[in-house]
């Protein structure tokens, strides 16, 4: 699968290297939830989530704090109420948490958005807009699985599994849109430089 272990330690390292001159408070949580690895950002959107209890997906302040402090997120006062505002873009006294998300995620280039966006579209092969179980058989081969090798897991365990890695935390359904699916991406993106390394990367994953 196209994230690899040892791009997650670059990219938590180079993101702790960049937090110690980072000014920007949206640049300091990012780096933060970057040096967790590429699922650093979901991690963060899974504590908003849980904390989330009339599920109206919007936080306010005092959720917000919660939510970073549960996550174990360590910033001034200053940076957080100044992050909250930047987020609160109609100045609500709210932010949307899927907005929250978007903003939060690494800038990409468009040529990495497409690359991402022609993977989805192999993998949604019944061309719904969303990628299940069903779009998997004979797309993802689950039989290279260790835990199906060994006849621990069915091959719809290890397709479970796969699509789990990209599911929403929060809402792990088994069905993986393009919002997700960009987002898992994009954690993997920001520990990757070079654009043509990303897109050769996307290219040998997903045989594009």
């Amino acid at each position: 699968m196209a994230g690899t272990a040892r791009h997650d330690r670059e990219m938590a390292m180079n993101a702790k290297q960049q937090l110690r001159q980072c000014v920007d408070p949206v640049e300091k949580l990012r780096l933060q939830c970057l040096s967790r690895g590429s699922a650093g950002i979901k991690g963060l959107g899974r504590v908003f989530h849980i904390m989330d209890d009339d599920r109206n997906r919007t936080l306010d302040f005092k959720e917000f704090v919660k939510g970073l402090n549960d996550y174990g997120v360590l910033m001034e006062k200053d940076d957080v109420e100044a992050a909250f505002k930047r987020f609160d873009r109609d100045a609500s006294g709210t932010i949307d948490f899927d907005e929250f998300l978007v903003t939060l995620r690494p800038p990409m280039s468009n040529a990495r958005k497409e690359i991402i966006a022609q993977a989805f579209r192999k993998l949604d092969k019944t061309g719904d807009g969303v990628i299940t179980i069903e779009d998997l058989r004979g797309v993802y081969n689950a039989s290279h699985h260790p835990k199906y090798q060994n006849g621990e897991w069915t091959e719809e365990q290890v397709f479970r599994t796969f699509l789990d890695n990209f599911d929403s935390p929060y809402n792990k359904d088994g069905i993986v849109d393009k919002f997700e699916f960009l987002n898992y991406y994009a954690g993997v993106s920001a520990s990757i430089d070079s654009d043509a390394y990303f897109i050769l990367m996307m290219r040998s994953a997903w045989r594009l």
